[in-house]
């Protein structure tokens, strides 16, 4: 099972502390060399700089500090209906809304389902090209382009609501979650599911391809898709939700289905009741979400186990508490489960009187980037913790981002494979696109 090395700074020179070894040493470059001190002096400051290290190190893990990344504000979109603005009042999405982002190399896709299009600009927030739903627009809507700009507006012709979901591949090829109309819906009465949701696929020149079900083009339409990505292989791969778990279906880039995934709570790997406290009948298993790989053919399982919570006056079963989260790589040719990452948990203190309360919480799984890091996210009060973690090189980083959320009534968050985290902060005014240059904190890391 991996051990992380966390990175730490201390008066500009950078420290790795290992899982393994949590008296590493200062090196140059901020890795530990493993070599031996060539003298007693020098000896005794290696040992004194890893205790002040160490020191720090727990010092700052008792008081919560992380350090912050400051957002990118790129540039904001007016709320309205006329072709630049976005609409977020309007819903006809039962249980949020249905409005989101994808980055690209730079350019900003965003779905737009109260106003039934899909908006593209670039990083200065220029607008590129509008697709909008035939049946959402007529002569008379306000909304319709002007004669300068018609050029940008891209139709769809098929009688599908945008739902608030999207991917682009490498060939700028673009990937929409839409629910098909009521009498096209399919129900499954022996799972009880619904199979009501569709992907659209457009061509890098705007026209619509067409769409694809579970078994490719023009397939049966999916249950609820909890995901949609596209690896750096221009594979599309669709996550829903099952009754019991969750199936992904990937899919070749000429549309049609490869490897059908179904992933359940009773199939996964239990955790040792030495880690639970919990005999294996006692464990709750949650599957969070399932990510592929960006290159090989393997997905990314998500578990969060849990325990029963008994109330120590009333001695019964009074909920459930967090034990643990780990990401298992799943091959897809094999159907076998790698070597789990176990994901720390998010922990917050709360000080009351002479008590103090620790609150341990799993984060949610953001993504994979190209280069292997695995990007997790939690929301707070002051704005988002994220952990990076690759395990490759067992590198544990935590950071802070800063978003006012009494101001922010609506976010979307987006992961691309190089590992900028991108965001729609929606506010009282507009809605700002920013992002998080995580990338170059990934890089200054491997450099050093």
């Amino acid at each position: 099972m991996p051990r992380f090395r966390t990175e730490l700074t201390i008066a500009g020179i950078p420290f790795i502390l290992s899982a393994m070894n949590p008296n590493a040493m200062p090196c140059e470059g901020g890795r530990h060399a493993g070599r031996r001190a060539p003298g007693a002096a020098h000896f005794r400051r290696c040992v004194s700089a890893a205790a002040v290290c160490a020191l720090l190190f727990s010092a700052c893990e008792r008081s919560g500090k992380v350090r912050s990344i400051s957002e990118d504000n790129l540039f904001s979109i007016e709320y309205g209906n006329f072709e630049e603005q976005l609409n977020l009042f309007g819903s006809r999405n039962f249980g949020g809304v249905g409005t989101a982002l994808a980055m690209r190399d730079g350019f900003f896709y965003i779905v737009n389902g109260e106003a039934q299009k899909i908006l593209s600009f670039n990083s200065y927030g220029d607008l590129l090209s509008v697709y909008y739903n035939e049946d959402a627009y007529s002569e008379t809507n306000a909304g319709l382009p002007k004669k300068s700009s018609a050029g940008i507006w891209r139709s769809v012709s098929y009688p599908f609501h945008f739902n608030g979901r999207l991917a682009v591949d490498s060939r700028k090829f673009l990937y929409v979650v839409a629910s098909v109309p009521k009498e096209r819906s399919e129900q499954d009465e022996a799972d009880n599911l619904l199979y009501s949701q569709m992907v659209l696929r457009f061509s890098s020149d705007g026209s619509v391809i067409d769409y694809i079900g579970q078994q490719g083009p023009a397939g049966t339409p999916f249950p609820y898709i909890q995901g949609l990505y596209a690896t750096e292989n221009d594979e599309l791969v669709v996550v829903c939700s099952t009754n019991d778990g969750l199936c992904a279906y990937w899919f070749a880039t000429n549309g049609f289905l490869r490897y059908q995934i179904p992933v359940t709570a009773g199939g996964v790997p239990r955790i040792s009741p030495d880690v639970s406290g919990a005999s294996d009948q006692d464990l709750f298993i949650s599957i969070d979400t399932m990510v592929p790989d960006c290159y090989a053919e393997r997905i990314y399982v998500k578990v969060d186990y849990y325990m029963p919570y008994i109330d120590e006056e009333s001695k019964v079963q009074s909920g459930v508490s967090f034990v643990e989260s780990a990401v298992y790589p799943l091959d897809i040719g094999s159907g076998v489960y790698g070597e789990p990452v176990v994901v720390p948990p998010f922990e917050e203190s709360i000080t009351e009187d002479f008590s103090k309360l620790t609150f341990r919480q799993p984060y949610d799984f953001l993504g994979v980037t190209k280069n292997g890091w695995f990007f997790f996210i939690i929301t707070t009060e002051d704005g988002f913790y994220v952990e990076l973690i690759q395990p490759a090189s067992q590198y544990l980083l935590k950071r802070h981002f800063a978003v006012n959320h009494a101001a922010t009534f609506y976010y979307s968050l987006a992961l691309s494979h190089e590992g900028i985290i991108s965001a729609l902060l929606a506010g009282k005014d507009d809605v700002k696109a920013v992002w998080w240059r995580t990338d170059n904190l990934i890089a200054s890391i491997l450099k050093s």
